[in-house]
């Protein structure tokens, strides 16, 4: 213990370094289990979608149009405060929503939560993880949505 310590007061700045790398992963990982938590897999969204929940899109207009799930609806995230008046009838009913990977998803969920939104969830791994797993994916073109 002691060549410890000693070695601690000949290299504070390595000590420094290694205790500011703790304190990353400490928080990096607080992090990634507070977005996953109500995460939904494909399977459990899919289960969701056929008893009717909103599908909520967070992605740009052009991520939207190459590709998005059935009917969901495509509100940017940066807009989701604006727009959730109009959603307010599903306060209280199943919303998922997803984004390319997760993360804003997750993020959209706790706003939306703040909202008054009590049973919003998001797709763990978002779109790509729905596209790993073969599900259906629309893309819009000149005449609707077109199934892929």
């Amino acid at each position: 213990m002691q060549q410890f310590i000693d070695y601690l007061g000949h290299h504070p700045l390595l000590a420094a370094a290694a205790a500011l790398a703790l304190v990353v992963v400490v928080v990096y990982e607080f992090l990634a289990s507070a977005q996953s938590s109500g995460a939904l897999s494909t399977m459990q969204a899919v289960r969701l979608i056929n008893q009717g929940a909103l599908v909520i899109d967070v992605r740009t207009r052009a991520a939207y149009d190459a590709g998005h799930i059935g009917d969901a609806r495509n509100i940017p995230a940066a807009t989701l405060g604006s727009e959730a008046e109009a959603l307010r009838k599903w306060r209280d009913r199943n919303v998922i929503v997803y984004c390319a990977t997760g993360r804003d998803a997750a993020s959209a969920v706790r706003a939306l939560a703040k909202l008054g939104f009590t049973k919003a969830a998001s797709i763990d791994g978002g779109i790509a993880a729905w596209t790993k797993d073969n599900l259906p994916v629309s893309r819009s073109g000149g005449g609707g949505p077109v199934a892929v």
